[in-house]
């Protein structure tokens, strides 16, 4: 479409369609584009999907994609950012930068690993922690960490994925890890999985729930539980009452702000909704975005 397509090696992560639906649609079991961008609002948005396609399969069909059209890391509210430039280690999934009082920054799961790119995040100021939500997202961990000289936090469930962890989350029990941040421990997707909660404001919910387009709520991606469906039930049902945010911010799946009391009552709707599932076979084609 207007030189621009999307190659065979798109895996229907859906992370360019988070950035620019109108632009980037689903068919045949991976993105295709729908049309061109018609502002240069819309070219930017197009961009945002170029630079954080973990296979790089956005393309255009002349020449090569220019650099200085990378957004990231982009700016989702005054106290977030996504890194952007997903990496395949991570099955594409989404990584931020939380902005602290004091000028530092976390790093909530990772992008690709490179040199100019651990640079270019801490450009606005130090990174002191790396905070995984859980084993599937721990790949570039240790050397962002190493990177940046800052504390790398697993929970003891999943750490066998970091096992050189500088801080080991254990236990069930909420725990603040830094003033207004707290981690959450919500075995289901995995058996050490958790969310980061910043400020009463931001989830940080790995890929324990998500915003979908699809249903126009927040989901659990039940196809690709991979430890138990009935456990991630038990840990909502736990959890919900503790929680309280207008940002959702996943790993997989689209992002979404509310008032937190709206977002308070879908969670707990999401909890039970969760209770009434039942374990099924992993299959990355039944997750509906």
């Amino acid at each position: 479409m207007d030189g621009w397509y999307v190659d065979d090696r798109c895996t229907n992560c859906d992370v360019a369609r988070q950035l620019a639906p109108e632009l980037i649609g689903e068919a045949d079991g991976k993105s295709r584009i729908l049309r061109p961008p018609a502002d240069e609002v819309e070219n930017r948005r197009l961009h945002a999907a170029v630079f954080a396609c973990h296979t790089r399969s956005i393309r255009p069909a002349t020449g090569r994609v220019d650099p200085s059209l990378d957004p990231f890391p982009l700016a989702l509210d005054d106290g977030v950012l996504i890194c952007g430039h997903n990496s395949t280690h991570t099955a594409g999934a989404n990584s931020y930068l939380l902005l602290r009082p004091s000028g530092t920054r976390m790093m909530i799961d990772t992008p690709r690993w490179s040199r100019e790119l651990a640079e270019r995040y801490t450009a606005g100021g130090l990174v002191t922690d790396v905070l995984l939500t859980h084993r599937d997202h721990a790949a570039h961990g240790r050397r962002y960490a190493d990177h940046f000289g800052a504390r790398l936090w697993i929970h003891e469930g999943d750490l066998d994925a970091a096992p050189d962890a500088d801080q080991v989350i254990r236990g069930l029990q909420p725990r603040e890890i830094a003033e207004g941040v707290t981690v959450h421990p919500l075995p289901g997707h995995t058996r050490g999985s958790v969310l980061y909660l910043a400020d009463d404001r931001y989830c940080f919910s790995g890929d324990s729930f998500y915003w979908s387009r699809t249903t126009g709520d927040l989901e659990v991606a039940d196809s690709v539980t991979w430890h138990s469906i009935e456990e991630l039930a038990a840990s909502l049902a736990r959890t919900a009452d503790r929680l309280r945010f207008e940002w959702v911010l996943p790993g997989h799946g689209d992002r979404r702000r509310l008032p937190a009391e709206e977002m308070s009552r879908r969670l707990h709707g999401l909890a039970g909704r969760t209770r009434l599932l039942r374990p099924r076979p992993v299959d990355f084609t039944a997750v509906r975005w």
